[in-house]
């Protein structure tokens, strides 16, 4: 039955970022067992790329849900999962031509902001230590669904917008190395709070005569254990009925 629940939330991908989050509330207490902790991670991260010019980095958001897998040393466990809300990009960018002259006229003097939503799949390797700190890392896959350019600027007083769709010039997939620290709360069972880099090793461009552009990105997350002390108990009466 976890099986089954598990395909149910990568299936909801497909469909909206959400739908397989909302499925992990719901069935949280399903996915949870005595060698696997599910949860729901999330928060906000600042993103970058190398090989582009840019004022500053994106702040967005990033929602997901995760597994701890646990291993035959009870201090260290396989960490893995899907972000399905997780953009990468960077704010500030010159503008470019956009083949309009009224469009180019208006947005001469305003900025781009680059956001490229992706599903990210960390497979990480997690260190506990007995003061509740825990290390983290290992390589993150990402598959693009979307990719925009939002130009911006002040016209007359007023702010004007503009979105081009630039999903056709990106790689469908990325690849790069995550890595990470983090603090669980109430003596180790309760939310997780971390920090975590990430370093793209991909150049995410099609064709692209320059330098590499990579993605970069720092996350402050908070992880919560959804069903995690049911688990516990029933994990605790076994021993005991095993007794």
């Amino acid at each position: 039955m976890r099986t089954l629940f598990f395909l149910l939330l990568l299936a909801g991908a497909s469909t909206g970022s959400y739908g397989q989050v909302i499925i992990s509330l719901l069935l949280g207490d399903n996915l949870n067992s005595g060698k696997v902790e599910f949860g729901l991670d999330g928060g906000i991260n600042y993103c970058w790329q190398t090989g582009v010019q840019y004022d500053k980095a994106l702040p967005t958001f990033n929602l997901g849900f995760y597994f701890d897998i646990k291993t035959k040393h009870p201090m260290w466990l396989i960490h893995t999962g899907v972000i399905v809300k997780s953009n990468m990009g960077a704010a500030g960018l010159p503008v470019y031509p956009l083949n309009n002259p009224d469009l180019d006229n208006s947005f001469a003097a305003g900025s781009v902001e680059r956001s490229l939503a992706y599903f990210n799949f960390p497979i990480m390797i997690k260190r506990k230590f007995n003061n509740h700190f825990f290390a983290e890392a290992g390589p993150m896959l990402g598959l693009l669904y979307a990719a925009h350019d939002e130009f911006s600027a002040d016209v007359n007083g007023e702010p004007l917008t503009y979105r081009v769709d630039i999903r056709d010039a990106y790689r469908t997939l990325d690849a790069g190395l995550c890595a990470g620290i983090g603090y669980r709360l109430m003596g180790g069972n309760g939310m997780n709070i971390g920090i975590r880099g990430y370093q793209g090793l991909m150049d995410i461009l099609k064709t692209n005569p320059g330098e590499s552009v990579t993605n970069q990105s720092l996350y402050f997350t908070v992880g919560i254990p959804i069903g995690a002390g049911k688990a516990r108990e029933r994990e605790a009466k076994k021993q005991a009925e095993g007794k």
